[in-house]
């Protein structure tokens, strides 16, 4: 019993809402960003099976998510394009899509996709564009977006550095990448947690198979090393995700 409720905590905290000493990877190989048929497709099952669930769990923290919603939109225009990778079941796109021009909003689960075009039809909404896409699988010209959203999703990569990157490369020179992750080495109860119980999790399917362990700091530095200047950041507490807006430099390329 104690080891079900741990590990429904330890999915709520790492789902959507280590070269180095600061890292480690509950996966496997972190060399490279792409992943194979049998790894994506044990994504899709494991995400499609809990989108039902998922769509209709409350926000655990409704103040510091619309806080965080109205600290991203301070950085929208109504001409905007905005992508968001990861997008779930789709509120929080939905939740933007009056402020800016347009919302490609993509998830990896067709279940997940499919509540999230029903929630925007239910909404009225028709300027976000739901698709079913991997990041891996995702095409986007270059700096031709005014702003990505990456919510939950970083520390559920294989390589966060390889799609932070790529992200860099998608923004025009002034966009902005907002995110919202799981810092979870900055909370040592999760890091025990998962070396205990992190492998029965993933072998019975109760938890994603990649769950990412690394400090705020080693995000930080992700992110400015990839280019991008830190415009604001914000945690509520060292065991909550933590918000970054980063901007690409007006003066950078592609």
């Amino acid at each position: 019993m104690m080891e079900n409720m741990l590990m429904t905590r330890i999915v709520d905290t790492v789902s959507r809402e280590p070269n180095d000493a600061s890292q480690r990877n509950w996966a496997a190989d972190d060399r490279s960003v792409a992943r194979s048929g049998v790894e994506i497709d044990r994504l899709v099952k494991f995400w499609d099976r809990i989108a039902e669930r998922y769509s209709k769990r409350p926000v655990a923290d409704e103040a510091s998510y619309q806080k965080k919603l109205a600290k991203t939109r301070e950085y929208f225009a109504p001409t905007m394009e905005v992508l968001e990778i990861g997008c779930g079941t789709g509120s929080t796109a939905i939740a933007h899509a009056p402020h800016v021009a347009h919302i490609r909003a993509t998830d990896i689960s067709p279940k997940m996709i499919e509540i999230a075009r029903a929630k925007a039809e239910a909404a009225a909404v028709s300027n976000v564009d739901f698709e079913v896409s991997s990041i891996e699988d995702l095409q986007v010209p270059d700096g031709t977006q005014d702003a990505v959203l990456a919510l939950s999703i970083l520390h559920l990569l294989e390589d966060e550095k390889a799609v932070i990157a790529k992200v860099h490369r998608m923004l025009k020179p002034g966009g902005v990448f907002v995110t919202s992750t799981a810092c979870l080495r900055d909370a040592w109860k999760y890091v025990a947690v998962m070396a205990l119980l992190g492998p029965l999790g993933r072998r019975l399917g109760l938890m994603p198979a990649v769950v990412k362990v690394f400090t705020l700091d080693a995000l930080v530095a992700a992110l400015t090393n990839a280019g991008f200047d830190i415009a604001y950041q914000w945690r509520p507490a060292p065991d909550k995700a933590a918000f970054i807006v980063a901007k690409k430099p007006i003066g950078a390329s592609a």
